[in-house]
């Protein structure tokens, strides 16, 4: 039984350690970001229709979202959230940290750059757009706590804000 152990530990050790990576490691102390083409290509894209209570959601194709402006109610991420997904994966497969900036979208392209600026304190900021939602009627975009610190609506809670999106494929 012993013999049997070793063998398969030492056939499994090196079924791992032929495992590479297509991508070069990480040095760094933010989140990995890939571009648009590099996800598509490494097949990370999540821009598939899906559902949320009953509801179909379409994303939007790169080509549709170009020149995309939005104005309406922005959210961030709640308390109960932050405790409960720091550092887990987001719809586009990265962690998500409510320390850095970032946001939900419930129809954009994963990932997509947009930036969000307070029609109240015409404070503005560029986010990465790596999830989806807010699954609330009437809410546009979904932020991190930071995001929303740097935007200054953390306290309120909700701003009205435009949105712009700045990226391309």
């Amino acid at each position: 039984m012993r013999r049997f152990f070793l063998a398969a530990s030492a056939v499994l050790l090196i079924g791992l350690g032929s495992c590479k990576s297509s991508l070069p490691p990480y040095k760094g102390t933010d989140t990995p970001r890939l571009s648009p083409a590099e996800a598509f290509r490494l097949g990370k894209i999540k821009n598939t229709p899906y559902v949320i209570n009953g509801k179909l959601y379409i994303p939007m194709s790169y080509e549709q979202a170009t020149a995309y402006e939005e104005t309406g109610i922005a959210s961030w991420y709640g308390q109960e959230t932050l405790l409960q997904h720091n550092g887990q994966a987001t719809a586009y497969g990265e962690p998500f940290y409510p320390d850095k900036p970032s946001a939900a979208h419930k129809y954009l392209p994963l990932p997509s750059i947009v930036r969000v600026t307070n029609l109240d304190t015409s404070a503005s900021i560029e986010v990465r757009v790596n999830d989806r939602g807010p699954f609330v009627d009437n809410r546009v975009i979904d932020l991190s706590a930071e995001a929303a610190k740097q935007l200054g609506f953390y306290e309120k809670g909700t701003a009205r804000v435009k949105l712009e999106v700045i990226s391309k494929p």
